[in-house]
């Protein structure tokens, strides 16, 4: 799986990142190396918890087909 992670430089140092696919799941690194191995922890985090959140004004449901 291919997830987008968009980078921000941290006003006190280092970075951080968020990852629009997964709401919610931000993560932050002192180096772009360190942010980049942050950010797939994190990602795994979030999937293997299955971590449903939802912003606000907006709803989430589930459906079986």
């Amino acid at each position: 799986m291919r997830l987008q992670v968009i980078v921000h430089e941290a006003e006190e140092g280092g970075f951080w990142a968020e990852i629009p696919s997964l709401p919610g799941c931000y993560t932050q690194g002192e180096t772009r190396e360190e942010l980049r191995e942050c950010a797939k922890e994190a990602a795994e985090g979030y999937l293997l918890a299955g971590r449903t959140e939802t912003l606000p004004g907006s709803e989430s449901f589930e459906i079986a087909v």
